[in-house]
């Protein structure tokens, strides 16, 4: 993603350790590319398996908000990798059956249903889903989203809680209150499968923040991964009668007929996603394959954005002022707007690949597939920790910093 041609005299080049002439970072097999490949098209073949069960939770729902004179909340939850996402998507699917649209709360910033990692979103969904191939994830806009830089909530559960409550807040006053000029949609709002420890009092406060009308909860033969039983988010002694509890099990069983976890690579799937939104820089040309992306994006005309136009937020660490364009470089970035703001949250309006840097100028090179009449709006750079896929640095006859080929990748 960095040719030769951007690095001239003043940019920045890639620092060396001391005493060897190779940059610090290794460099991926091609198996990695490979496999990425392969999975994304098989992925596209296969067709999600809805259970009975499944089928009958969802209908449960969407017939209780024909009947309610509130809209639909739907929270659903359970372990890592027992069918949350899955089951949400075929929740929207009968909920589109009912209503024109629904309305998507995500709160899994390592897989996000809608957009890339590190996201939480609320997006409003009018066509059907759960049928969608890789790219399809990452081409909607979001009604609101922020950037929380992470693929993980326990790196600042504080801020992750902020965001959630203010996506739902925001939902509150666009598309749930009755007025003449709003209409009122169901939410369905999907969260990540840490379910233990403080990702159980996450889940806790969100479910108590939102008070949904129903809770879905996916369970697994393995009783210890699952969350307690009944309505565990309330206080002993608090019935809450407004709540309705589904338990169903996991829609993968083994030969024991055993529910049991869905096995994913949640790397793979983050750089599938990462690559998918990337993608869409490349509307010129048909681009199948990691290569063909990875060269499309080398010969990319970036923006040339100024540094002194910018506002530039480093989310989990703190940079010294000497290493800001260090940091920059060669990462991934979210790109907000001051101006436009709820609760005194700037919205994110997309990602950006840092692709060089001219510090004699102050100039940021940025790839991004953020419109330009919205670029042209970003004042406000927010550095994370989402880090870009390394197969996108495997470019033939471009040399991409921090990579060496002459030492061993770690395990």
């Amino acid at each position: 993603l960095f040719p030769r041609s951007v690095f001239s005299d003043g940019l920045i080049l890639p620092p060396l350790v001391e005493g060897s002439k190779s940059p610090v970072i290794s460099s991926p097999t091609s198996g990695t590319v490979e496999k990425i490949a392969r999975e994304m098209s098989e992925a596209e073949k296969k067709s999600p398996f809805i259970p009975e069960e499944w089928s009958d939770a969802a209908s449960s729902v969407s017939c209780s908000s024909t009947s309610s004179l509130q809209p639909v909340v739907a929270l659903v939850c359970g372990p890592k990798n027992s069918g949350k996402s899955t089951f949400s998507r075929n929740l929207v699917e009968v909920l589109l059956q009912r209503y024109k649209r629904v309305a998507y709360l995500d709160t899994d910033v390592g897989q996000p249903e809608f957009t890339p990692p590190g996201f939480l979103s609320l997006t409003v969904v009018d066509k059907s889903i759960l049928d969608s191939d890789w790219t399809v994830p990452c081409v909607k806009t979001p009604e609101r989203c922020f950037f929380y830089g992470d693929v993980s909530s326990k790196r600042d559960p504080k801020a992750y809680l902020r965001y959630i409550y203010t996506l739902f807040d925001y939902y509150q006053l666009y598309f749930c209150k009755s007025s003449e000029n709003k209409t009122e949609l169901p939410l369905v709002i999907n969260t990540p499968g840490w379910v233990k420890g403080i990702g159980y009092d996450l889940l806790v406060d969100v479910l108590r923040y939102v008070s949904p009308s129903h809770v879905v909860k996916i369970n697994i033969s393995a009783y210890s991964k699952n969350l307690p039983a009944g309505l565990f988010w309330l206080d002993d002694g608090n019935d809450d009668e407004t709540a309705h509890l589904i338990e169903i099990q996991s829609a993968y069983q083994d030969s024991f007929n055993r529910s049991v976890l869905i096995q994913k690579d949640a790397r793979l799937l983050r750089d599938m996603r990462i690559c998918a939104y990337f993608r869409q820089c490349i509307k010129s040309k048909e681009v199948n394959t990691i290569k063909e992306l990875t060269q499309e994006l080398a010969s990319h005309i970036p923006y040339e954005v100024p540094v002194s136009s910018l506002t530039i937020n480093h989310l989990h660490c703190q940079i010294p002022s000497s290493e800001v364009f260090y940091s920059l470089n060669a990462s991934i970035v979210g790109l907000g707007i001051s101006s436009d703001v709820f609760e005194d949250l700037p919205s994110c309006v997309g990602l950006g690949i840092v692709r060089g840097i001219d510090t004699e100028r102050g100039i940021l090179y940025v790839i991004t597939p953020v419109a330009e009449n919205v670029v042209e709006k970003v004042d406000l750079l927010l550095q994370g920790s989402i880090q870009l896929p390394t197969c996108l640095l495997e470019v033939k006859d471009y040399r991409s910093p921090y990579l060496s080929p002459n030492v061993l990748a770690s395990t």
